[in-house]
């Protein structure tokens, strides 16, 4: 009976995020319906099937659904994902399927079998060089060859909005998330989870490199973009029941985001100066922000100061986090898509 009303739980949970991440799809292309042709819509399935695949696989470390839901958002509704649609709509259908490839391993199985998770890690990475192998074969060419990440892009990092309105690559993250993303790497560390970290570092690497086996790098951008995704879900949840021992944390947290508004609004002063207003729409991009950091920073203030005063508070915590979560990525994923389309 118990098992029966947990299957239950999971399946409304489940239906419930589709639910949201499709209308809120719906939403963000709707305006463009008209103009569609048929290849036009699989960016609105890629973006649900991204942060489907994203959520049912943070259930695997994540157990608060809100975590989990948010981590799926930032996925599929995030700048890399949605700046993948600049190139052809398949390329956005090959990240959907990245999480879902990745499940087979993530709920393998366990005990003295365990070792089998590691061949099953592999199957997003054979199957990127398939679907590249058979692209080329085809003369579809759904990624140019030559796109990588620069030292240059990691500028995305802290203004994601600023590189969409340059229409170059993004990493992948908005603003308030990055506070969720500092408290989940230090319990990604505490915890000694090598196999995450492993999987983000050779993401990132090849990222960076050439191509290889005629795979374009941009394309392994997106391993990384969701191992910091579900770490970033890991870390809502970490933020959400923080005590008293890990104020220090969140304290810390609280300050590298008042740190990151105030160097978003240093470099904002900095276009506003260029000759002849040439600057000013990136300035005005770069205060909106600063505004985003400050929402985030003040987030985790809240937390600290309900920890430190050695109070639960669960439901205030989670209307705090999911409130600002919710801005970013709204007023975020609404300015990108309108730039691309």
């Amino acid at each position: 009976m118990l098992w029966s009303k947990m299957h239950k739980t999971r399946y409304i949970k489940f239906i419930t995020a589709l639910m949201i991440y499709a209308a809120f799809a719906v939403y963000l292309y709707q305006p463009y319906f008209e103009d569609f042709g048929p290849p036009q819509y699989l960016p609105v399935l890629n973006a649900c099937l991204a942060s489907l695949g994203c959520y049912v696989l943070s259930r695997r470390w994540v157990s608060a659904f809100g975590g989990s839901f948010f981590a799926g958002a930032i996925y599929g509704f995030g700048p890399f994902t949605l700046g993948l649609a600049k190139y052809h709509p398949t390329a956005g259908l090959l990240a959907a399927s990245i999480p879902w490839l990745f499940c087979p391993a993530a709920f393998g199985p366990k005990g003295r079998w365990r070792w089998v998770n590691w061949p099953l890690a592999t199957l997003p990475f054979l199957v990127v060089l398939l679907f590249f192998q058979i692209s080329a074969h085809y003369r579809l060419f759904v990624v140019p060859i030559r796109a990588k990440l620069h030292s240059a892009d990691l500028a995305g990092l802290l203004a994601p909005l600023v590189m969409a309105e340059r229409n170059a690559a993004s990493i992948g993250f908005y603003h308030v998330p990055i506070a969720a993303l500092i408290m989940g790497f230090a319990m990604l560390l505490a915890a000694r989870r090598l196999s995450v970290i492993a999987i983000l570092l050779l993401g990132t690497v090849l990222a960076f490199c050439n191509s290889l086996l005629g795979v374009s790098p941009i394309i392994w951008l997106s391993i990384a973009v969701l191992c910091c995704s579900v770490i970033i879900g890991a870390g809502i949840q970490g933020l959400a029941s923080a005590g008293y021992a890990d104020r220090k944390w969140v304290l810390l947290t609280a300050m590298i985001m008042a740190a990151l508004s105030i160097v978003t609004l240093l470099l904002a002063t900095k276009y506003f100066q260029i000759f002849a207003g040439l600057g000013a729409k990136y300035a005005k991009l770069l205060v909106e922000t600063a505004k985003m950091y400050i929402l985030g920073s003040v987030a985790a203030i809240i937390i600290f100061f309900i920890a430190r005063a050695k109070l639960q508070l669960r439901w205030l915590r989670w209307i705090v986090l999911c409130s600002a979560m919710a801005i970013d990525i709204f007023l975020g994923a609404r300015f990108i898509v309108d730039r691309i389309l």
